[in-house]
């Protein structure tokens, strides 16, 4: 007997066993959790490798070759060399869609670790020409491992994807050495965002004080603008004991330093928002009975404000050339800016905070105060719109009073954050791209 069926009949029986093998392979693939469980050992693996090996910010070289040996183990094409030591990662899908940044900070920093680990630094470099010791007291490692993990795992979600992902891992977030160009303002004006065409860039920080399983954000300024400044003040030398024969440079800097409090303390709105002068070095002089030529003090100014930053700019200026006078020195002020404003992206924020709630959930997703430490990944959100958040990775049985903080040699982080780091960064790729479909 032969049977005829008609062409409708045909197509539908066709069809239906298409999406009948479309649905089975959906349900086959794993779970975005399943996959990141899969890849937490080889993150904790990458960050003690990294903590174990740091290197000071234009000079990491080694940090650049491991994290292209595991990208090509990975799978994912890239470039190495953008600002000396960057690496630049992407993920095409062949279909159209957005183009999204994700970053991750690559340097340490001139500090002598005292956390007992075995992969603890050892490790030493020059840094303003001395032998320093240098450990990843900020977490830097821990963020090229997170983002290696997010890179895996999203290349093994590929068919699930659109548009491209870019994974930049940059070099020398702390400050390039001086006389040097470095970071992220380095690779943008080496034609990052020209090359790669990204539309938004997402970026965390990992925080010792911030309790793990939690994220904090804050619309608009998170992170403070950062400025460098110098000041030469000149005197006249003398013997220490006829100090009335010369012009005495260190009295008059400290009278320098405590005036320039008062910029803060009496003549900024605080109400307005926060601000920090802080001096950070002082050197002058050679021995006990010398009065010296000059001194030299350097330090930070911290502001979250662009018309309160020049202010206080215009004041530093005004307060030490006159306090200076008044003794019959000079003072010499020069005054760096160096990062802007960590601006979150007020509708970014917004539409994409239901991302970290489902990664984190609701209750463990809070709004923080400003801080006035700064990253240059403000650098990235002057281009496009930006989105910076602060991952927690306090162990829950130690008391905030007692975490260890950044830039300290007793640095330590709780490595149970970094699932929470790459499901946070995963969960923003996947709800832009839903949400930016062509």
């Amino acid at each position: 007997m032969v049977l005829y069926f008609r062409p409708f009949i045909l197509l539908w029986l066709i069809t239906g066993f298409s999406i009948n093998i479309q649905a089975q392979k959906k349900q086959n693939r794993p779970s975005k959790e399943t996959l990141i469980e899969a890849q937490t050992q080889h993150v904790i693996t990458w960050r003690r490798h990294l903590h174990q090996y740091p290197e000071l910010s234009n000079r990491e070289f080694k940090t650049m070759e491991y994290i292209c040996k595991q990208l090509e183990i990975i799978g994912l094409p890239y470039k190495k060399g953008m600002a000396y030591t960057g690496v630049v990662a992407t993920l095409a899908t062949g279909k159209p869609g957005p183009v999204i940044g994700l970053r991750a900070d690559m340097d340490g920093l001139p500090v002598k670790e005292r956390v007992d680990l075995p992969f603890a630094s050892k490790e030493t470099s020059e840094y303003l020409g001395e032998q320093v010791p240098v450990m990843h007291a900020c977490g830097h490692d821990a963020h090229v491992a997170i983002l290696l993990g997010v890179a895996a795992v999203l290349n093994q979600m590929k068919e699930q994807l659109t548009g491209t992902i870019v994974f930049v891992f940059q070099p020398a977030e702390e400050g390039a050495p001086p006389g040097e160009e470095g970071g992220a303002e380095l690779m943008i004006k080496q034609g990052l965002f020209k090359e790669y065409g990204m539309e938004v860039m997402f970026g965390l920080h990992i925080s010792s004080m911030i309790e793990t399983g939690r994220i904090h954000y804050k619309p608009k300024g998170i992170m403070a603008a950062a400025d460098r400044f110098n000041i030469t003040v000149k005197g006249r030398q003398t013997h220490g004991s006829r100090p009335w024969q010369g012009i005495d440079p260190i009295t008059v800097s400290a009278q320098i330093i405590l005036g320039l409090q008062n910029i803060v303390s009496r003549q900024t709105d605080l109400e307005k928002a926060p601000a920090v002068i802080s001096i950070g070095k002082i050197e002058g002089g050679v021995r006990n009975n010398i009065i010296p030529e000059e001194v030299e003090l350097i330090g930070t100014i911290r502001t979250l404000d662009t018309a309160m930053q020049s202010e206080i700019h215009k004041r530093i200026h005004h307060t030490a050339a006159h306090i200076a006078e008044s003794a019959g020195a000079e003072a010499v002020v020069e005054i760096v800016r160096q990062y802007p404003v960590t601006y979150n992206h007020p509708e970014l924020t917004t539409k994409m905070l239901k991302s970290l709630e489902k990664a984190a959930g609701s209750k463990n997703v809070l709004v923080m105060n400003p801080m006035m430490g700064a990253e240059d990944f403000s650098f990235y959100a002057r281009e496009v719109p930006g989105l910076f958040f602060f991952l927690g990775a306090r162990h829950p049985e130690i008391d905030a009073l007692d975490a260890t903080l950044h830039h300290t040699p007793d640095f330590k982080i709780d490595e149970n954050s970094f699932p929470l780091g790459m499901s946070s960064l995963i969960q923003l790729v996947l709800d832009y791209q839903s949400d930016h479909k062509p």
